[in-house]
Formats: structure tokens, sequence, C-alpha cells
């Protein structure tokens, strides 16, 4: 399948530290609801590095079965090949559509090593693998020439490119999108969605979207008809609360806004902390602000 348009990278709610599963239930059916084009479970907004084995099967099954015949993205990376590839091909088991798989964190692998990593997945996978490129997170880039390798590898079929480097975005869409149309780019960061599809990208996985799905949707809807008039419209009305998820660490702000709105989040887990109390005051201003686009 070809992965375009609206992703929902899913935070995972708790209550009482413990997994919201009525909540989780909740908002995967609101998002069915807005017309999003896919779920991302067991991502970084979903907090997956604090959950236990049991908890991410659990979420596994309930986002199976809430999310229909939505398609359904699941996040398997680790730092480690061998557990990437048995991940990877649980999610399969559990009914995943694509596996979302992170560079190597802390590791600090080679170009060369990056590719061995992928390759050694790419054989061993059941299902489509997006490439999750974020070096703010894992201390290592996914250079140009490393992700074209990448990209001729079996069930390879994009990349959620999360650097934030346009020139980066730019040789994507030029070296190996132009030969390879259906390869998919994915923005990874809300507030770069507008430039990265106006370059040639073909949608988002968004946090912002547990928010405010509806008006994501109109955003990208937008620049999949090139309709970038309107597209900056949106953009702009959206840009204090893309600001606003980066008061703290993602998911931390994220949380905060939904659980103001009145929907399933709780608190995130440690070694994540609540919003600061100045930040919380910034992000109800930001939200009150924000009423009159969404």
């Amino acid at each position: 399948m070809t992965w375009s348009g609206l992703y929902t990278a899913l935070i995972t709610p708790f209550k009482e530290e413990q997994l919201d599963e009525e909540g989780l239930r909740q908002n995967i059916r609101a998002q069915r609801a807005s017309g999003v084009d896919g779920i991302v479970l067991l991502g970084t907004t979903g907090e997956v590095a604090t959950l236990t084995e049991d908890e991410k099967e659990q979420i596994l099954l309930i986002g199976r079965e809430e999310a229909g015949d939505l398609p359904l993205i699941v996040g398997t990376g680790d730092n480690c090949t061998q557990t990437t590839i048995e991940n990877t091909q649980r999610a399969a088991e559990y009914g995943a559509d694509s596996a979302l798989v992170i560079a190597p964190y802390y590791n600090k692998p080679t170009q060369e090593g990056l590719y061995r990593h992928f390759k050694a997945i790419s054989e061993n996978s059941p299902i489509d693998l997006i490439i999750y490129n974020i070096p703010g997170r894992t201390a290592v880039n996914i250079e140009i020439q490393t992700l074209k390798r990448v990209a001729a590898l079996p069930h390879v079929v994009g990349v959620k490119e999360s650097s934030g480097d346009l020139g980066q975005v730019s040789d994507i869409v030029s070296q190996i999108k132009r030969d390879s149309p259906n390869f998919s780019l994915l923005a990874g960061d809300d507030s770069l969605t507008l430039p990265i599809m106006a370059m040639g990208g073909d949608g988002v996985i968004s946090g912002m979207c547990n928010l405010v799905p509806k008006k994501m949707q109109e955003l990208v809807t937008a620049c999949l008809d090139h309709d970038f008039t309107y597209a900056r419209r949106v953009h702009y009305e959206l840009l204090p609360l893309f600001k606003a998820a980066s008061f703290e660490t993602n998911p931390i702000p994220l949380k905060a806004a939904m659980a103001l709105c009145g929907l399933p989040a709780g608190e995130p887990r440690l070694p994540l902390c609540p919003l600061s109390s100045a930040n919380l005051e910034k992000l109800k201003e930001t939200l009150e602000w924000s009423k009159k686009f969404l």
C-alpha cells in the first residue's frame, strides 16, 4: 500500500500510573471518527520506552481491534538488531500493517552499521518498514547515501523524517523519490508538515493529531490537493499549538493539553514528569487563544 496522508502518533493514556485501556479505546475511536488515515502505536509519543511487555501486547490487541480497517503502524525499533526483528515479527502477528523502525539509539553506529541493521530487519520482516530518522533522540543521523541504500531493501517503503533539516528533505525528494515515487516521505514534526509536503512529502505522523485531528486533516488534505494558500492559513492557525507542544519534552505538553480538554491522557511516566506550573499557565493561554480556530 501507499503510505500517504495523516497518521496519528497515539499517546498512551494512564490512570493512577496504570494503562488506561478504556481511555485508549476512546482515543482510537475518536481518531477513526475524525477521518485520519491510520494509527501509530508504541512510538515516542506513546512513551514506549516506559511500557512493560504485557502493556505493549495489550496496546497491540486493543489497537488492532479498535482501529478496524484503518492501517496500523507499530513502533518496533530498538538499539538491538535482534530485538527489533523480534518486535517487528510480533507486531505482524498482532495485525500491524507496517513497522516504524527508529535508528538505533545510544550505540551510535556508523553509517555502514545503520545499513546492516536495517538490512537484517528487512530480511526478516513480514510487513512494510518505515524508517524513522530522529537524530535528536538517537544521536545519529541517517545520511542520504545510507538512506538510498536502505530504501532499496525489501519491505522498506518510506521514512519518517524528523531531523529538522530541510536540506536533507530536499535530498530525499531529489535523490530517492525521483527514481522511486512510491517511497513515502512522512514528516515527523507537526510544525514542518507544510514545508515538507510542499517540497514533495506525502504526509505526516502527527502527535498534535491526538488533540486536533480534524484541523490536522485540513492541513494535510490542503497540502495533498496542492492548495498551499489554504494550507498556509491552517498552518499559522495551528502554529501556537505546535510551539506549545515543545514547551517541554514530547509528550509532556501534549498530554497536559489533552487532559485540559477532557481527553483521556493522564500524566507521563517517569523519567518524564508533569508539565511545570509556569508552562501549564502558558499552555492554558495557548488553548484559550486557539479556540477561535479549532
